[in-house]
C-alpha cells in the first residue's frame, strides 16, 4: 500500500508539473501571438483624427519637419501632406503614370517639368523643398483652400482630388509641427533590432536642421522648447519603427513603445526631448 501512495503521489506531482508547464506554454504563446495581431500603425489628433501606416507617417514627419525648419506655417504642411497622400499615399515611389511617366518620389514630381533631376526628386527632403518652394510663391497661400493651394503647386489634371485628404493633413501636420501636443501616437511591435542613438541625431538633422543634442547611454537628449521640442518629440515617435526608439519624453509627458497607452505624465526636465532606442533584442 505504501508504495503505490508514493506511486500515486509520483503521478499527481508529474501530472501537476506538465499542467504548470502547459499553462506557462500557453501564456507565452497567447504573448506572442498577441504580438504578432499587433496592427502597426499612427494616429493623429489635432482638428480631428486620422490614421497612417508606419512608413507614410515617417514619411509626413520628414515633409513637416522641413517646414518647421524653413519657419512654415503649420498650413504649409498641411497642404504638402494632402498632396503627398494624393500624388504618392505619402511614399517615394520611383514611377509615374500615363499623364506623367517620368514624375517620381513624394510629390510625384516631372523632371521634365523643371522640379530637378531624376535622382532630385527621388530624395524626400529635395522634393519637400522644392514644393515649399513653389508653395511660398503663392500669394495668400494660407487663406486658400488646401486643396486649391496644392493644385496651384502640382497643376493636376484632377484638381479637387486633394480636399479628400484634408483632415489627415490637418490633424498630422499640427502634431508634427508641434501645434498639437500629445497628438500623435503609434502602435507598434516590440523592436527587432537594436537602435543607435548617433542614427537617431543624423536623421532628425537632415530633417530639422542642427539641435543641440546629447547622448546618454541609450538615450539622445536634445535641447528645445514649446512647439518645436514637440515637433521633434513626436517626429520621434513616427520614426520609432525604423530608428528602434522605445521611448520619447517631453514637456511632463511620456510615450513608451511597450506601454501602447499614448503619452502619459512624467517628470522631464523643461527644454529637454528625450528620445531612447531598444537594446539588442535577446537571442
Amino acid at each position: 500500500m505504501a508504495r503505490r501512495g508514493s506511486l500515486r503521489r509520483r503521478l499527481v506531482l508529474l501530472l501537476t508539473l506538465a499542467m504548470v508547464a502547459g499553462g506557462v506554454y500557453t501564456a507565452v504563446a497567447f504573448v506572442q501571438r498577441s504580438e504578432v495581431l499587433i496592427t502597426e500603425r499612427c494616429t493623429a489628433a489635432g482638428g480631428g483624427s486620422a490614421e497612417l501606416a508606419t512608413d507614410q507617417a515617417a514619411n509626413a514627419g520628414l515633409i513637416s519637419a522641413v517646414a518647421v525648419r524653413r519657419g512654415l506655417p503649420a498650413r504649409a504642411a498641411s497642404i504638402a501632406l494632402a498632396t503627398a497622400m494624393q500624388e504618392s499615399k505619402i511614399r517615394n515611389i520611383g514611377h509615374g503614370d500615363q499623364a506623367g511617366p517620368d514624375s517620381r518620389g513624394l510629390f510625384q514630381q516631372r523632371p521634365s517639368q523643371g522640379w530637378g533631376t531624376t535622382e532630385q526628386v527621388m530624395d524626400p527632403h529635395h522634393a519637400s523643398n522644392a514644393f515649399y518652394d513653389a508653395l511660398v510663391k503663392i500669394p495668400d497661400y494660407q487663406g486658400l483652400d488646401i486643396t486649391v493651394a496644392a493644385q496651384r503647386v502640382q497643376r493636376s489634371a484632377y484638381p479637387d482630388a486633394y480636399a479628400e485628404h484634408e483632415a489627415m493633413a490637418r490633424a498630422f501636420a499640427s502634431s508634427l509641427t508641434g501645434q498639437t501636443a500629445a497628438g500623435l501616437d503609434c502602435s507598434l511591435r516590440d523592436p527587432d533590432a537594436a537602435g543607435d542613438p548617433a542614427a537617431v541625431q543624423e536623421r532628425l538633422t537632415a530633417d530639422f536642421g542642427v539641435i543641440p543634442a546629447s547622448a546618454e547611454g541609450r538615450s539622445l537628449v536634445l535641447e528645445a522648447e514649446g512647439t518645436q521640442a514637440w515637433a521633434v518629440a513626436q517626429w520621434a515617435v513616427a520614426n520609432a519603427k525604423a530608428l528602434s526608439v522605445t521611448e520619447v519624453q517631453v514637456d511632463g509627458r511620456s510615450w513608451i513603445r511597450k506601454d501602447r497607452n499614448g503619452w502619459e505624465p512624467a517628470a522631464v526636465p523643461a527644454g529637454q526631448v528625450r528620445v531612447t532606442v531598444a537594446e539588442a533584442p535577446a537571442q
